[in-house]
């Protein structure tokens, strides 16, 4: 990796968490390490992978000139990155990026999105992705709607590898997540709950149009695309099971944002509270068809705790 730390460009402390990712992880790093205009400082948490990684890991740092966290095990990328975040150093960084281990960013995808937070009142970015398959199929996954007044409340902004923090922002965060450690514990979507910590505390966020990177999809995603009928069909076992409603409460009770209407009505979930929630759902989810499988939910699979 280029050392910039005497260049004039913008520090950014990229966070990589790694599981079981030997295969692709040095694609990865390279690309993270061809990002231009900026100053990259990567540190990596491994947790605790048996296929390699973790030895490819600490023959490979001083190649590529990253640092490794050492830790126990996490158990789950939402808890690897949350580890990354509460024990990293931010304070020397102008910028904090999230990274997963099997993707291929684009070599403008940290100075794009620092561009926009140094010009703009924005505090944190996010964009959109394309979607690639071992057999060679793509797809651009668009995230980039119009934000509503509670989408944060129900739904990420983006996959968290596309995510690029403001100082402010990430200090901020950084403390909550000290302070609440146990709390988090059963958040499952870390990119999620750092939108809706981002929005609830007046953060502007940013979700750009443009495709920044290449994103993997093969079965060790913790949490692939919602493309296609098998994908599809998880999700709403998910939704069926009580899964998605339960994070949605999780994150409301940890942001101490149980007093929201949306977040009222869904703990009440009476018969008025559910079509006040389904006439509402443009204020929830920033996609059509998504608003349509919401208000579904609501209607037919949504239960009270």
């Amino acid at each position: 990796m280029k050392d910039l730390s005497n260049t004039k460009y913008p520090s950014v402390a990229v966070l990589l968490a790694s599981f079981q990712g030997v295969e692709w992880i040095e694609q990865q790093i390279s690309s993270i390490s061809s990002q231009k205009q900026v100053s990259i400082s990567l540190l990596i948490s491994d947790d605790s992978s048996s296929d390699g990684t973790q030895n490819w890991l600490d023959e490979n740092q001083t190649l590529f000139n990253y640092h490794l966290l050492n830790k126990s095990r996490a158990g789950s990328a939402s808890k690897n990155f949350f580890t990354l975040l509460r024990d990293t150093d931010l304070t020397s960084f102008d910028y904090v990026a999230l990274s997963d281990q099997d993707d291929i960013w684009h070599n403008d995808k940290l100075s794009r999105a620092i561009s926009f937070l140094s010009n703009s009142t924005y505090s944190a970015y996010s964009s959109n992705v394309m979607a690639v398959w071992s057999d060679g199929r793509k797809k651009v996954i668009n995230k980039s709607q119009p934000q509503t007044r509670f989408d944060f409340l129900f739904e990420s902004p983006g996959p968290g590898c596309t995510f690029v923090m403001c100082k402010s922002l990430a200090l901020d965060l950084q403390f909550f997540i000290i302070e609440n450690s146990k709390t988090l514990n059963e958040i499952e979507l870390h990119d999620w709950f750092i939108y809706a910590f981002a929005r609830s505390r007046n953060y502007q966020w940013f979700i750009d149009s443009y495709v920044s990177m290449q994103y993997r999809q093969h079965f060790n995603n913790a949490f692939g695309v919602n493309s296609g009928f098998k994908a599809l069909f998880s999700r709403l076992l998910k939704m069926k099971n009580g899964w998605y409603l339960q994070q949605i409460l999780l994150t409301a009770q940890a942001l101490e944002l149980n007093h929201l209407p949306p977040i009222i009505m869904l703990k009440r979930l009476s018969l008025i509270d559910r079509l006040k929630l389904i006439t509402q759902c443009s204020n929830y989810r920033r996609k059509l068809s998504d608003r349509f499988a919401l208000a579904v939910f609501i209607l037919f699979f949504a239960r009270k705790e």
